[in-house]
């Protein structure tokens, strides 16, 4: 079997594992906690409906890796630890150099992300606080840690990143040498802002109407933990984006259970 295709194959299944953590979600519970005019009525038995709910991302998160795996080598990015096991060698060497940077990155975003609640909350509509925090405490740990740390990585970073970058360097530079900085940081920019603006539809799902403060909390809290994640990515490797998203999600998790 090619590297490539290995490297793939690994990419792959590790977000698999994060798609089916979907399946540990409590739909019951989880609609319980929304308001009963954003209650629907399940088309299909809850497993039915969770299983239908992994469609698409299996099939995003094929085309993100496929990317990545073609384009990062081009670009100068890299998976470092996922390209050793690829390449039948010694993990450690590839992922140690990673492992603190990470969590870093994942303290300072997770710290950033908790201080910004608590100084947004009294510009936002009290319901929207008791629905988000609701929501938040309904979400398998498991999940956060699989679906937001790899499903998203390999998304955002290691497919959409990955590709501005390339189109920049193909477009601009028509593929010589090495890719320009600016045009990392404008990808990491870009990229951030998309991971950012894609967690709005939480607003419609809780029922509440979209409000400047609303917007601005949600886009740059997500926004902020890009331009990490982006960073470490380019710097240092997918992994370490990796291990940053889940860290933050831990000290969210934390912060949210030590202040109820």
């Amino acid at each position: 079997m090619k590297f490539k295709t290995r490297l793939f194959l690994i990419l792959w299944i590790a977000g698999i594992a994060g798609v089916l953590s979907i399946l540990l979600i409590d739909l019951s519970a989880l609609m319980a906690n929304l308001p009963v005019t954003a209650r629907a009525t399940l088309p299909f038995p809850p497993l039915v409906v969770k299983l239908l709910g992994t469609i698409q991302p299996t099939v995003l998160l094929a085309i993100a890796v496929f990317m990545g795996v073609t384009l990062a080598p081009r670009v100068g990015l890299s998976a470092p630890a996922s390209e050793a096991v690829a390449a039948r060698g010694d993990v450690m060497p590839a992922l140690k150099p990673q492992i603190f940077p990470g969590l870093i990155g994942g303290l300072v975003a997770g710290i950033t992300i908790v201080l910004s609640w608590l100084l947004w909350i009294p510009l936002l509509p009290p319901i929207f606080v008791t629905r988000a925090e609701q929501l938040n405490k309904s979400l398998p740990f498991a999940t956060r840690l699989l679906y937001g740390g790899i499903v998203e990585e390999l998304l955002l970073r290691w497919g959409m990143m990955t590709l501005l970058v390339w189109l920049a360097w193909r477009l601009f530079q028509k593929g010589q040498g090495k890719p320009r900085a600016v045009w990392f940081v404008i990808a990491i920019i870009i990229s951030s802002l998309v991971f950012g603006l894609g967690h709005l539809p939480l607003v419609s799902a809780l029922a509440v109407n979209y409000t400047v403060a609303i917007v601005g909390y949600i886009v740059f809290a997500n926004s902020l933990f890009g331009l990490i994640a982006g960073y470490l990515y380019w710097k240092r490797g997918l992994e370490a984006a990796i291990i940053a998203h889940m860290l933050t999600h831990v000290v969210i998790i934390t912060a949210m259970y030590l202040r109820t």
